[in-house]
């Protein structure tokens, strides 16, 4: 059975704003969070997406998922968004987001409990850090109350500004974050190799350098999603590698 997750920003003055993140299964809010990634990926990204004629991001994963929300109460407004899929959610559904990216079969290992985080996202008029330090405290939180024992999922890098700026970004990974050998997982799709001379650790997008700070590894070589305009790099945390300092620092300053 899932336990639900709730966390709450510390009490505000009333000329703020109050931020809530918790799971949802609220149809309107659901909406809200599929326009969001609508508004994120299709408008920011320039991804192609099967709904944008509704002006939403849906996929076959969406009625299985949990879905983790921050919401400014104030605005009724969904704000920041991750979407969960425990062991069970992706059986029913025929396997992880990820498998359809990349082979796990050194990833998943029998008699251990995964979730599997992705689409998340946050709105543009939000991103100082308080909605990802919540959200982060609403997935420590999901992690800790139902005994999961690696957090996985696909963290994108845009292709917007071309191959060169991606590249750079990988190979300071490749370097300094990815995982052992025996915990790659081979991307379905490569995206091009080729020299470049950009500092790549300088052009970590910010979603992705606080997943490393709190102790997450890549596993290995990204995926090309050209429906997405990004590339997916395939993230592993275990439970007992998560930063909590850092963790409880983060979300008291930041959320």
């Amino acid at each position: 059975m899932q336990q639900a997750i709730a966390t709450q920003a510390q009490p505000l003055p009333p000329s703020e704003s109050p931020l809530v993140a918790r799971l949802t299964t609220d149809p309107a809010e659901i909406h809200q969070a599929l326009d969001l990634r609508y508004r994120v990926f299709a408008e920011g990204m320039g991804a192609n997406l099967p709904t944008a004629d509704q002006g939403i991001d849906k996929d076959e994963f969406d009625d299985l998922c949990l879905h983790l929300i921050v919401k400014d109460v104030h605005g009724d407004r969904v704000v920041g968004y991750s979407r969960i899929l425990t062991n069970e959610q992706a059986a029913q559904a025929g396997g992880f987001y990820s498998s359809t990216e990349f082979d796990l079969s050194q990833i998943i290992k029998p008699g251990k409990r995964y979730m599997e985080i992705g689409r998340t996202c946050v709105d543009p008029d939000y991103r100082s850090g308080a909605v990802i330090g919540l959200l982060w405290g609403g997935i420590a939180q999901f992690m800790a109350a139902n005994q999961i024992d690696y957090l996985m999922g696909c963290a994108s890098i845009s292709l917007s500004e071309g191959y060169s700026r991606a590249i750079a970004i990988v190979d300071y990974l490749r370097d300094k974050h990815f995982t052992a050998e025996d915990m790659r997982a081979e991307p379905r799709v490569h995206m091009p190799r080729t020299e470049v001379e950009l500092d790549g650790k300088s052009l970590v997008p910010p979603l992705l350098k606080a997943y490393l700070r709190i102790g997450v590894k890549v596993c290995g070589e990204p995926f090309l999603d050209k429906d997405f305009n990004v590339c997916d790099a395939l993230i592993l945390l275990g439970k007992d590698d998560m930063n909590q300092r850092y963790l409880r620092h983060f979300v008291k300053t930041e959320g």
